[in-house]
């Protein structure tokens, strides 16, 4: 069982799958008091600045509703125990644990590279998923604004985007999603795992908490900014009974579009999320990771399109039954469940950046 760090989603520093080497720490007697002297270091997030080379991610997976997705940051401070793309840090030599969570990075070029790639003369308009790796409005935003400059490109090129957050700070941003609104460019999905603030600061530290995501929701809304909710992750036996309650609550706060996932556990993932559950809810860790294996087909995780989002089994088909019975409840829109079709007719491709243009090297 690990110990839990205050405003952090692990306490694992969990080695990459393509590590040659693995240290690892020993008590040996000589660190059992409890004095400033021999106290672990205090985990401070570390932001590194990357250059990138591309910016827009393209996949053809038919579980999601969009072909192209655009994430400023690599790592998220928010530090969510579940997250599905903790194992990429992986491939930089880091641990998904808490090294995905403490060494960021940001892609600081972000906004120039969007312009060269929506300049191109051969590029077609196709709706744009901001922040789906990791989240776009994560803490280190609110000083880098990365995401914002991201925006104003897409609201000069007048591209349709969504993006799902955890984060209330996306009302900084209102200034630049009302005149998309306006004109059929954006939807804004918050992802709402529970309506427990105690809960969800065991889940996701340092995301907004649940009652300040439905406030920006509401507020969103109300300046005319489509909004939806993600029911996302949902887990066996620590969330799912609030499945109905969410939904509600997010109707109430303006939502007019519904989703749900069920907690996905790859590679270092189900590792890093048994130890939360020894940690936080150790009399019902066995029940839990037993449902999930029941969900998947008897391992922790099956990538399969098709069943990776849902899950297969009696357990699925009631809490597919179960979203689909609230969805019509609350009046959510059935084909509105995901992402709203959004207008890519009004596309003006950008000027490329300046470096970009024949006669840059001339000024």
């Amino acid at each position: 069982m690990g110990i839990a760090i205050k405003g952090r989603g692990t306490s694992s520093h969990l080695p990459g799958r393509f590590e040659s080497t693995v240290s690892e720490t020993v008590d040996d007697g000589w660190t059992s008091d409890d004095s400033e002297e021999f106290a672990a270091p205090r985990l401070r997030t570390e932001v590194r600045a990357e250059t990138a080379r591309s910016i827009i991610t393209r996949n053809n997976s038919p579980d999601v509703g969009f072909s192209q997705s655009v994430n400023p940051y690599r790592g998220c401070e928010h530090g969510c125990s579940y997250c599905f793309a903790r194992p990429s840090h992986a491939y930089l030599n880091l641990s998904p644990g808490l090294d995905f969570e403490t060494k960021l990075f940001a892609k600081t070029n972000a906004a120039q590279l969007l312009r060269k790639e929506l300049s191109r003369p051969g590029y077609v308009p196709q709706p744009i998923a901001l922040g789906i790796n990791t989240d776009a409005y994560q803490p280190i935003e609110r000083k880098l604004k990365l995401t914002r400059q991201l925006i104003e490109v897409l609201l000069e090129a007048r591209h349709p985007f969504s993006l799902i957050t955890k984060n209330a700070m996306v009302e900084r941003d209102l200034d630049l999603l009302v005149p998309l609104a306006q004109q059929d460019l954006v939807s804004v999905h918050f992802s709402v795992t529970t309506l427990d603030p105690h809960l969800s600061a065991k889940l996701e530290p340092r995301a907004a908490a649940p009652h300040a995501r439905l406030r920006a929701m509401k507020r969103l809304r109300d300046a005319g900014v489509p909004v939806g909710v993600m029911v996302a992750p949902v887990i066996p036996w620590i969330n799912d009974s609030e499945l109905e309650a969410v939904m509600e609550a997010a109707r109430d706060a303006g939502a007019n579009s519904a989703g749900y996932v069920l907690l996905r556990l790859p590679l270092e993932v189900a590792p890093l999320f048994r130890d939360w559950l020894d940690t936080h809810h150790p009399d019902r860790a066995a029940h839990v990771m037993s449902t999930i294996n029941q969900l998947r087909g008897g391992k922790d995780y099956d990538s399969r399109f098709g069943t990776r989002m849902r899950g297969q089994g009696v357990y699925a088909d009631l809490l597919s039954n179960r979203f689909k019975l609230a969805r019509r409840r609350f009046g959510f829109d059935a084909q509105n469940s995901h992402w709203p079709k959004l207008d890519c007719s009004r596309f003006v491709r950008p000027a490329p950046p300046r470096e970009d243009t024949p006669q840059g090297s001339l000024f």
